[in-house]
């Protein structure tokens, strides 16, 4: 066992050795350290298909380890080529730059379209207003509403943007903003730039600010900048670690986008973005042949030579979805959208298609996180419970032959990707999630690929009530079922019906089961939805306010903060009910004492629109949601075992 554990005790000290001497921007370094990762798998690659594989015949065994070998094969295939997308990486916010725009009533005109179905008045009111606050002199915002609500209209109407709806939802998010791009086209001033806002997306004042400096370049079609969220994602929540572990979008949009703006193949994530509306109008506006409309964008603005780059700014912040039904819905749209874009003429394979090679790389790249990684990850559950149920021996090693070539890539492979996104990959915590969403994604690959037209959008659901536990119990049945028969394959194997063929073989499908039954464990936590009792994400804060109360101003220390109140440290806190002016980024902000706490005060922040938004705008330009610098396997496993076991 010594033997067979000793490549991998050498890969992780070259590693520890290796890295303190390396920059993560450095692209020689990156280079160096996703190619070892490549040879090591290149190695075990080799290894599982040339040592591992049952005699060819007409048996169980062969099927079924000729299947899974082509399954893992292609999950290889698709962690080869995300390897080489993150050997580069750019950084573009030295570029980016806030001039004279930002206050010209003659800069660029831009249209900010606003795009609603069914969401809440709350959450866009906070957009509208974040929207209507930005610092650039010459844009307008509309509100493209396929919900045509009457009491929309009116709160557009109050807050000072322009209204708009349609007379049919055809086409979805897609179609309500062509139809808005046909009636902006007939205006007499038609804009220059486009801004896509989702509805619960509330900007930074300097977000176009800063994405307009990088249309300078004419080569520039898009300017997108990452999805930031206030609230915690499902996963979070339900295992109580979003202290520890940042939500499961960071590492597409600090770790992944970077790299693939840094080889030329970013693309448009629709909210968030600035589009040059002459190339949108170029390509008749939104493509509709796909549900995720705004990646054909990017597809279709490089064939007429407009590309996307990308800001890895936080300049907009929006709400990830608050439960896991919604959760597993974005993530199936997403998956179907892409099988979509693989079947048309804008796919990989089009021989239509203008796209470049990298493009088309970067098209397959994509293709395979969905259609190979998820079914190998779901294979991988089964196939130890044949052998310790049945004797099917689909992967003919033992448990030292499997340590001596696949671990040494593990660990590299897993300290390589932990070190280039500071933390944010953990593989742990990426089964978690695959399996989270496998079931959506397995049928989205399949009804994409084979029906890719006819499709409904799914709108992701964002507010509502969340304040009861809730159990999503499709995913928790299956899930929980995979748990008793992997740990009802252990018992029978190794108590009830132990063989001499469990001696050899039984090890690895021992510790392969182990390591299943413990990540099935959590993702059935994760299943059991834990109630939300804030309607309003409250930040903990340390920094001193001005407070005005009956004429006099005195100093008093905020303590945490939200968009309808605050608490606030005040060895002299007033009675309850009075009125209290509280002075917040430079706003001045109405307010109302609501209790008393042993160190202070709670004040509520008054109900009227003016004083709303005076607070949104003030909570929004503010530093409140989490930055994820680095983190750290010991904290998340200790977040884990606490929730599973405390």
């Amino acid at each position: 066992m010594m033997t067979a554990l000793a490549p991998g005790f050498l890969a992780l000290g070259l590693f520890l050795a290796a890295v303190p001497l390396l920059s993560r921007k450095s692209t020689p370094a990156r280079s160096l350290l996703t190619g070892v990762s490549f040879v090591l798998l290149l190695r075990y690659v080799y290894w599982r298909v040339t040592k591992t594989l049952p005699p060819a015949g007409l048996t169980v065994d062969f099927v079924i380890g000729y299947a899974f070998m082509l399954a893992e094969a292609a999950s290889m295939a698709a962690v080869a080529l995300s390897l080489l997308f993150l050997s580069r990486t750019i950084d573009r916010s030295a570029a980016a730059r806030i001039d004279g725009r930002a206050t010209d009533p003659a800069a660029p005109l831009i249209d900010v379209f606003i795009c609603t179905y069914n969401e809440d008045r709350s959450i866009l009111e906070r957009t509208i207003i974040g929207a209507t606050g930005m610092a650039y002199g010459n844009y307008r915002v509309w509100v493209l509403d396929d919900g045509r609500r009457l009491w929309l209209r009116r709160l557009a109407g109050e807050l000072g943007c322009y209204y708009l709806t349609r007379p049919d939802n055809r086409h979805a998010k897609a179609g309500n903003i062509n139809h808005a791009l046909r009636h902006v086209s007939q205006l007499p001033d038609s804009p220059a730039f486009i801004s896509i806002l989702d509805a619960d997306f509330v900007p930074r004042p300097d977000f176009l600010a800063r994405t307009i400096s990088l249309m300078d370049d004419p080569s520039v079609g898009v300017v997108q900048t990452p999805q930031h969220f206030i609230n915690p994602d499902p996963i979070q929540t339900n295992l109580a670690a979003s202290d520890v572990w940042p939500d499961e979008q960071r590492f597409f949009f600090d770790i992944l986008m970077p790299a693939k703006d840094a080889w030329g193949v970013a693309f448009c994530c629709g909210t968030s973005s600035l589009i040059r509306y002459d190339g949108l109008m170029q390509i008749g506006g939104f493509p509709t042949d796909s549900v995720t409309e705004d990646y054909l964008v990017t597809l279709r603005l490089k064939e007429r030579g407009l590309r996307t780059i990308y800001l890895n700014e936080r300049l907009t912040i929006g709400l990830a979805p608050e439960g896991l039904k919604e959760y597993i819905t974005q993530r199936g749209r997403w998956c179907l959208g892409f099988m979509q874009i693989v079947r048309g003429r804008s796919g990989p394979f089009s021989r239509t298609s203008k796209l470049a090679f990298i493009d088309r790389l970067s098209l397959i790249d994509a293709f395979m996180s969905w259609a190979a990684v998820y079914p190998a990850r779901m294979l991988g559950l089964v196939v130890p419970w044949l052998f310790l149920l049945f004797g099917v021996k689909a992967v003919q090693a033992n448990l030292g032959e499997l340590l001596l070539y696949f671990l040494p890539f593990y660990v590299w492979h897993g300290l390589t990707m932990a070190w280039l996104s500071r933390g944010r990959s953990l593989a742990m915590m990426t089964d978690v999630s695959q399996l989270i969403a496998a079931p959506a994604v397995l049928k989205a690959v399949t009804t994409g690929l084979l029906k890719p037209k006819g499709h409904e959008f799914k709108v992701t659901a964002k507010g509502g009530e969340r304040d009861r536990k809730f159990v999503e119990w499709p995913l928790l049945r299956l899930y929980g079922s995979a748990l008793l028969i992997t740990l009802a394959a252990i018992a029978y194997a190794f108590i009830l019906h132990l063989r001499g063929d469990n001696i050899a073989y039984g090890g690895l499908a021992l510790a392969w089961s182990f390591y299943n039954a413990f990540i099935l464990t959590v993702v059935c936590f994760v299943c059991i939805e834990q109630p939300r009792k804030r309607k309003a994400e409250r930040f903990v804060r340390n920094e001193p306010i001005l407070l005005r109360q009956d004429g006099r101003s005195h100093l008093a220390r905020l303590a945490d903060l939200s968009i309808t109140g605050a608490r606030l440290i005040d060895p002299n806190p007033p009675a309850i009910g009075s009125a209290i002016e509280c002075k917040i980024y430079g706003r001045s902000i109405a307010a109302v004492a609501v209790r008393r706490t042993p160190d202070g005060f709670a004040v509520r922040f008054e109900e009227g629109m003016d004083t709303r938004v005076h607070a949104i705008r003030a909570f929004y330009a503010g530093e409140y949601v989490r930055a994820y610098r680095g983190v750290r396997a010991f904290p998340v496993g200790k977040a884990l075992l606490l929730r599973l076991f405390g």
